[in-house]
C-alpha cells in the first residue's frame, strides 16, 4: 500500500522493466533491457576457473579473483557525470580502476538516479521485484519491504569473512547503534553507511560584511539576531532594499546538510524528532516537550523581526544555495565542509567574499548543545540469488581500509579528494569511516603543520587534504577556490569545533516499532504542519499544547511506550550477559 501511494501522488507512469522516461525527476538510465533476465558472461566468469584462488577471493577481504566479477549496480549520484575529469564515467574512474587492479570487481550502472528521485526509482524497482545485483537504498522503509518481500541477501556471513579487521573497529566505533536498522531477526540485512560525530552546526558568516559595518563575530544567540539586523537594514553587500535576506533554513526545519534550525532549538533545551532520556531513565519524544515549545516560540520571534527570512517555507536547498552563491545571504547554520558545497560555489562566482565559521553558544555555561545525526542513513544490499553477495564487503573493505590506510600511490584518488570531486564516482555511494574521524584528521593535519609529524605518514585522505591546504597557506589571496576549501573546512570550521565546549545529545532509539510502522509517517506530518502554523503565525502558540494530545492520540503514546520497552528489555539483556 505505501508503494502504491506513492505512485498515485506522482501521477501516471509508464515503464518496461527499469527504463523511465520524464516521469522520475532527475532519473538517469544507463543500459537497456531487463539486467536481471540477462545472463552476463562477466558476471558468471568466476565460476568458469575452480581453485584455490577464487576459493580464497570469496572468503577474503582482499583476495582478487582470478577472472573479472562484473556486477548490475543501482545507486543515487549528484550529477549526470559532466563534473568528472577527464573522460571518466560512474563505471570508470579512479575507484573502479582501482577496485578492478585490486580485486577484480567492476560495476556496470543500470541505474544511475539523482539523490531528489531516487526514493521514486527505489520503490518502481521493488514494485517489479527486478533488483541489480548490488543497490544502494536511503530510505529504511524500503529496506524493510525488501527484506519481507525476500528479495536481498542475509550478509551475516559475508561480513564476517571479507569485512576486513579495520572496517569492523571503524563499525565498532559506533557501538550497536550503527547495526540497530539493518539486523532483521539476527540477520544483517544491509550494510550501513557510516555518519561520523561531532558535526554539530556553524554559524557560517560573510566576514567582509563585519568587518565593513565593525561587527565582531558572534558567540551567543543575540549577538546572531544583532548582526542579522545591521545585515539587513545596512546592506553591506549592496544588494539593494530588501533583497538581503535573513537566516535561512530547511523548511522541515532539521537537516542532515546545511540550513537546519536544529541550534535555534537546543538554545531553548528541545532535541526535536530525537528520543530523549530522562533523569528517571524512561524515554520522551523530544518534539512534544515544554522545551520544543520554547523552541518555537523562539523561532516565531526571530521570524516575526524577519531575522528569519520570511520566505523560507518556499526554499528548497538549491535556493538556499543560490541566495548565498549570489551574496543575498550573508549568515546560515552549516556542517564543517559547507566550504565545499556552497561555499566553494560563491568564493568562485565572488573571490572577494570571505566566509568565516563560528561555534555558536546554546547553554549558560558556553558550551553548545545540539543533537547528533542518526548513525546510518544509507544503506547497500545484495539481490537475493546473487552468487557473490560477498563483493560488497570487499569492495567497501578495498576502499575504507586498504586504499586510505595502505596504498600510497593512488595519486588518481587523491587528485578527486583535493579537487573535491564527486564523491557518488564511488560505486557504493556510501562513506564509512570511524565516528571520531574528523577529529583524527583534524589532529594529524594540525601535527604536520606544528611540525610534530611528517606529512609522508599521513594517510591517503589526510595527505590530499594537507597538500590542498599547504597550497592555500603558501599563498591565500591567489590559491584556488578548492584550496580554499579544503583549508576552511578541515582546518578553520574543525578549530572552530574542537576548541569549544560541546555538548552532543544523541537519540535513546533509532529503529522502528511496529506501531511506528503503521502511524510514524501520519505523525510526522501532523508535526510538521503544527510547527510550521505556529512559525508563520497562522496558528497561536497555545496550539502546540492540542499538537501534543493529538500526537498521543494518534499514536505517539503507544509508540513511546513500545520504545521504553524496547529500551528496558535490552538493558536487562545486557546485564544478563556481563553476570
Amino acid at each position: 500500500m505505501y508503494l502504491y501511494y506513492i505512485f498515485r501522488r506522482k501521477g501516471k507512469m509508464k515503464w518496461k522493466n527499469i527504463i523511465v522516461t520524464a516521469g522520475l525527476t532527475g532519473l538517469l538510465l544507463t543500459g537497456c533491457g531487463s539486467y536481471q533476465e540477462e545472463e552476463l558472461e562477466s558476471s558468471t566468469a568466476g565460476t568458469q576457473q575452480q581453485g584455490d584462488t577464487e576459493e580464497i577471493a570469496a572468503n577474503t577481504p582482499f583476495g582478487r579473483y582470478p577472472e573479472t566479477i562484473e556486477y548490475t549496480l543501482g545507486k543515487m549520484v549528484s550529477s549526470d557525470g559532466n563534473g568528472l575529469p577527464n573522460g571518466d564515467t560512474y563505471e570508470d574512474n579512479p575507484y573502479t580502476r582501482y577496485l578492478k587492479e585490486k580485486i577484480n570487481v567492476q560495476n556496470r550502472d543500470v541505474i544511475e538516479g539523482r539523490t531528489d528521485g531516487y526514493d521514486e526509482v527505489t520503490a518502481m524497482t521493488i514494485l517489479q521485484g527486478n533488483l541489480p545485483d548490488v543497490m544502494v537504498i536511503d530510505n529504511y522503509q524500503y529496506l524493510k519491504i525488501m527484506v519481507e518481500k525476500g528479495l536481498i541477501e542475509d550478509l551475516t556471513p559475508y561480513y564476517e569473512k571479507c569485512a576486513s579487521d579495520r572496517m569492523k573497529e571503524i563499525y565498532n566505533s559506533y557501538g550497536a547503534s550503527i547495526f540497530q536498522n539493518v539486523m532483521f531477526d539476527g540477520k544483517m540485512m544491509a550494510l550501513p553507511e557510516t555518519n561520523i560525530y561531532s558535526q554539530s552546526d556553524l554559524l557560517w558568516v560573510r566576514q567582509d560584511w563585519l568587518d565593513k559595518l565593525g561587527l565582531e563575530g558572534p558567540k551567543t544567540m543575540q549577538d546572531i539576531e544583532t548582526i542579522i539586523q545591521q545585515f539587513i537594514e545596512k546592506d553591506p553587500g549592496n544588494n539593494g532594499a530588501g533583497n538581503t535576506v535573513g537566516l535561512v533554513f530547511d523548511s522541515n526545519l532539521l537537516s542532515a546538510y546545511n540550513y537546519s534550525a536544529d541550534l535555534l532549538f537546543t538554545y531553548k533545551g528541545a532535541h526535536l524528532r530525537r528520543w530523549i532520556q530522562q533523569e528517571d531513565g524512561t524515554v520522551v519524544y523530544g518534539s512534544i516537550t515544554p522545551q520544543a515549545k520554547a523552541g518555537l516560540e523562539y523561532v516565531r520571534n526571530l521570524y516575526e523581526r524577519k531575522i528569519v527570512d520570511n520566505n523560507f517555507l518556499f526554499y528548497t536547498s538549491e535556493t538556499n544555495d543560490e541566495l548565498v552563491i549570489n551574496g543575498q545571504c550573508g549568515a546560515f547554520f552549516g556542517k564543517w565542509w559547507a566550504p565545499n558545497s556552497p561555499l566553494m560555489q560563491a568564493k568562485e562566482k565572488n573571490p572577494e567574499a570571505e566566509w568565516m565559521p563560528y561555534l555558536i553558544q546554546t547553554n549558560e555555561d558556553g558550551s553548545t548543545s545540539f543533537s547528533l545525526e542518526k548513525p546510518s542513513g544509507k544503506f547497500v544490499v545484495v539481490r537475493k540469488g546473487y552468487e557473490h553477495p560477498e563483493i560488497i564487503m570487499k569492495i567497501n573493505s578495498v576502499l575504507f581500509d586498504d586504499l586510505r590506510y595502505e596504498d600510497e600511490g593512488m595519486q588518481e584518488i587523491a587528485a578527486y579528494y583535493q579537487n573535491n570531486i564527486d564523491v557518488t564516482a564511488r560505486p557504493c555511494v556510501i562513506n564509512v569511516d570511524y565516528s571520531d574521524a574528523l577529529t583524527r584528521c583534524y589532529e594529524k593535519l594540525t601535527q604536520v603543520f606544528n611540525g610534530r609529524l611528517d606529512p609522508e605518514e599521513l594517510p591517503l585522505l589526510e595527505h590530499a587534504y594537507y597538500e590542498e591546504c599547504k597550497i592555500y597557506l603558501e599563498d591565500p589571496a591567489h590559491a584556488s577556490s578548492e584550496s580554499w576549501a579544503a583549508y576552511q573546512s578541515r582546518i578553520t570550521a574543525c578549530k572552530a569545533l574542537f576548541n569549544g565546549n560541546l555538548d552532543p545529545v544523541d537519540s535513546a532509539f533509532w529503529g522502528e516499532t511496529d506501531t511506528m510502522e503503521e502511524k510514524w509517517e501520519e505523525l510526522e506530518a501532523l508535526e510538521k504542519e503544527v510547527f510550521l502554523k505556529i512559525i508563520l503565525g497562522e496558528q497561536p502558540l497555545e496550539y502546540f499544547d492540542q499538537f501534543v494530545e493529538e500526537w498521543k492520540q494518534q499514536g505517539g503514546e503507544t509508540i513511546t511506550n513500545e520504545i521504553n520497552q524496547y529500551i528496558q528489555n535490552d538493558k536487562a539483556v545486557s546485564i544478563l550477559m556481563k553476570n
